[in-house]
């Protein structure tokens, strides 16, 4: 059985504001890095640069949804991408 590659993603939360009801910070991986703001009321993301964004998206948006009242401003947290950048 051959193994799927993986490469661990490292976010970190910049700011948090619950009245404008989104999340900005920065996940770097496999040697990208890329800042993002999460609007959860909507589900929308927005990543920039663009340059391995499709790397990173849905990875980035499945942890988002999953971890949301666990994240927190300041905090540094790690999640797996089923890809190698």
């Amino acid at each position: 059985m051959s193994h799927l590659p993986v490469t661990t993603a490292r976010l970190c939360v910049h700011r948090q504001s619950f009245a404008d009801q989104r999340l900005d910070g920065e996940v770097s991986a496999g040697g990208f890095q890329w800042q993002f703001s999460w609007a959860f009321d909507r589900g929308e993301l927005k990543v920039e640069p663009s340059l391995g964004r499709a790397l990173i998206e849905d990875a980035l948006l499945r942890f988002l949804v999953k971890a949301d009242y666990h994240l927190e401003p300041g905090g540094d947290y790690m999640f797996t991408v089923r890809a190698r950048f």
